[in-house]
């Protein structure tokens, strides 16, 4: 498969905004969203799925699109992700990157294979970010957002890798959450993270954590 284009938004009203999101399978961390909308006229060279691009390209692009994309950010907090569940905390996130647009698109294209419970025109497009440019263009927005948060929180609580790891379940950190224990910035809904606070005598750390989703369903922790 070839880099991700405008064909399969030219089927679609503008303007037309792609979204994705980085940070889901972490144990550590935010999950943070954007939406973009890209000038088909203007835009930068080499926007691609931004697992398959280098640090210094994300970096690039990054810069670039900022320059000519109108681009919203959502993030979701781990407090949040504890609440709601991942699945939840990342559709939600998604709906504030669109919200942060300051306008309507005429369409949102969605990375994945579900769509958040909003009001407005969008289509869920499995891999999206290998086949849409403009989604593609979130994944990177997304991702170096979301890594720049990590580096600055790894100065706030050395000793973990964040600043490489990005708070992704990685040998070094696991060792790090299993020598040093969990963060505050750790979610604790995720098993390893349960793990290390039962092996450090804590618990659940309070009551137990209701999961209500954005349709009203609840489980428990």
């Amino acid at each position: 498969m070839g880099r991700p284009c405008f064909k399969i938004e030219r089927d679609y009203p503008t303007p037309l905004a792609g979204v994705d999101e980085a940070g889901c399978a972490p144990l550590a961390g935010p999950v943070v969203a954007a939406a973009v909308v890209l000038d088909r006229e203007k835009f930068p060279r080499g926007i691609d799925d931004s697992k398959k691009l280098d640090l210094e390209t994300r970096e690039s692009i990054f810069g670039r699109l900022q320059k000519v994309a109108r681009i919203g950010v959502g993030v979701c907090s781990v407090e949040e992700i504890d609440t709601l569940n991942i699945f939840w905390a990342r559709m939600l996130a998604m709906a504030r990157a669109v919200d942060a647009l300051g306008f309507e698109p005429a369409m949102v294209l969605v990375d994945g294979n579900r769509l958040p419970k909003w009001q407005r025109p969008s289509v869920a497009i499995v891999a999206g970010d290998a086949k849409s440019r403009s989604i593609a263009a979130a994944s990177i927005i997304a991702k170096v957002t979301r890594d720049r948060l990590m580096a600055d929180h790894a100065r706030e609580h050395p000793g973990y890798g964040w600043e490489r790891n990005r708070g992704y379940p990685t040998p070094e950190h696991c060792r790090a959450l299993e020598a040093l224990g969990p963060t505050p910035l750790h979610r604790r809904s995720f098993g390893p993270v349960r793990e290390a606070l039962a092996r450090a005598g804590q618990g659940r750390l309070g009551p137990e954590i209701l999961m209500t989703s954005p349709l009203g369903h609840t489980t428990t922790a």
